[in-house]
């Protein structure tokens, strides 16, 4: 297990997964080791005609969805690029991955691909309602994945 050579560190672009990726950054400079920076996007759902109410009257909705695609994808890359200049050392080696579909199972599936010795994400700290209904896409990777998996818990300020 030690020392690790590539530590993948998954993130949404919110505070927690900074903090998180703040200590994935200390671990890899530490190990020598590369990062994997993983962002992961939401399928988009497909609208139809049998799944849109349509009043009388109503206008037609035109939603470019391929279009939507290509400039979801690229302000991702592009947040990615400005976590790598702003946030990461600069001495690292990292490769940036951008997935699509459900977070937890494409954190593990990149993971297990790369051959991860680790993984650190953070938790968001979700409990009741929320947790119910949302669940945890920490908690699920650190369910399936086959290396080790750190959990930095988001700070509460």
């Amino acid at each position: 297990m030690l020392p690790f050579k590539k530590i993948l560190c998954p993130t949404d672009f919110s505070q927690p997964s900074y903090e998180a990726l703040k200590e994935a950054n200390e671990l890899a400079e530490h190990f020598s080791a590369e990062l994997l920076l993983v962002h992961v996007l939401a399928p988009i759902p497909v609208i139809t005609a049998a799944t849109t109410p349509m009043s009388a009257g109503a206008p037609a909705i035109n939603f470019d969805v391929v279009l939507y695609e290509k400039e979801l994808k690229a302000w991702a890359e592009k947040k990615l690029g400005e976590i790598i200049d702003q946030k990461l050392s600069k001495e690292l080696k990292i490769q940036m991955f951008l997935a699509y579909g459900k977070a937890a199972d494409e954190i593990v599936k990149i993971a297990e691909k790369e051959k991860a010795d680790l993984i650190v994400i953070s938790t968001h700290g979700e409990t009741g309602f929320r947790h119910l209904i949302f669940g945890s896409v920490a908690e699920k990777v650190v369910r399936h994945a086959h290396c080790p998996v750190l959990t930095v818990r988001a700070s509460h300020a």
